[in-house]
């Protein structure tokens, strides 16, 4: 410790930077949990596995994932913001998060404040379907049947401040009807609900939702992009049904505790990439209705920031609220 102290600061700052550079070199040396504060057999838990099963390999160690669901993906989070700024323990999160931001003010962090950016993994349209008792077989058909309701239709989520959510309250705002939003702990008891007909209808993730809609189990309306999707041609867009200007993605990427050494954030981010970019992974990825998304650290830092201010507006506009 003297000896430190008596350095010049320069030798100071380059025995630092050596000293975490082979950290990173050595990362890692035991396994990595990797926590999806989201509910067994969504997207983000699908694809952290997926994700996993690629990075064991080239990372030499087990990548382990662990889903810890509850209050909007605060209580995952949480535990990750709380964890050893060391690579260790990841975050797996969505625009979930980045609405949480100005939907959800009071939480025990902070997204740009307690986090550092990895990389993004990849995105995908929303699938709009009802519960096929529901009289409406188009976008159209639904907006009128829920002005006629004047409030007394509903529609489900995996909870506040998800994509789903939020994509719920844009087309309440864009459609201008009156929908109840009905919250649930995860999107696979969302999903539940709406084929049970405990709740009417759903904007979820169309590599999740898209099977089942195809079984029958509900009614596919419309989809989020801008365009129709490669995956369900013959669905229209929601917008093309006549909720103009309507769109919305659901994306997923990997955050560490702040503090994390850059050389780890940069080797996992070039792992994460890989994979990610692969031609075997795109063909399969596309065949679900996901498109892989590919940044450096310093652009998905970008890509939070401009998505923490898109969505602010959102909330905004749409008058969403974190109660309801």
């Amino acid at each position: 410790m003297h000896l430190l102290r008596s350095m010049p600061r320069a030798a100071l700052a380059a025995a630092m930077l050596v000293s975490v550079c082979a950290v990173a070199q050595t990362y890692p040396v035991k396994p990595i949990r990797v926590i999806v504060p989201f509910g067994v057999g969504g997207p983000a838990d699908i694809y952290a596995r997926f994700l996993g099963q690629h990075m064991q390999k080239p990372l030499g160690q087990p990548w382990v994932v662990e889903a810890r669901p509850g209050a909007g993906s605060i209580i995952g989070t949480d535990i990750v913001a709380k964890s050893p700024a060391d690579g260790y323990t990841l975050l797996v999160m969505s625009n979930t998060h980045t609405v949480n931001e100005s939907l959800v003010p009071k939480k025990p962090f902070t997204l740009m404040k307690d986090f550092v950016p990895v990389a993004p993994i990849n995105y995908s349209d929303l699938l709009l379907v009802v519960h096929p008792s529901l009289p409406a077989r188009s976008v159209k058909e639904l907006v009128a049947l829920a002005k006629r309701a004047k409030g007394g239709m509903n529609y489900a989520s995996s909870g506040t401040g998800t994509p789903y959510h939020m994509a719920g309250e844009l087309f309440k705002a864009l459609a201008g009807v009156d929908i109840l939003h009905v919250p649930h702990k995860s999107s696979g008891e969302a999903r539940t609900s709406v084929m049970s007909g405990q709740t009417e209808m759903m904007l979820d993730a169309i590599t999740t939702m898209l099977p089942i809609a195809k079984a029958g189990k509900v009614r596919a309306l419309g989809t989020s992009g801008q365009k129709r999707s490669a995956v369900a041609p013959d669905i229209p867009t929601i917008a093309e049904g006549g909720v103009k200007g309507y769109e919305t993605t659901i994306w997923i990427g990997v955050m560490a505790p702040a503090g994390t050494p850059r050389p780890i954030l940069e080797k996992l981010n070039a792992e994460i990439t890989k994979v990610a970019t692969r031609a075997d992974v795109r063909e399969v990825w596309a065949k679900q209705g996901a498109t892989p998304m590919s940044m450096s650290v310093s652009g998905f830092e970008k890509h939070l920031h401009a998505d923490i201010a898109k969505w602010a507006k959102v909330v905004k506009t749409a008058g969403a609220r974190a109660d309801r």
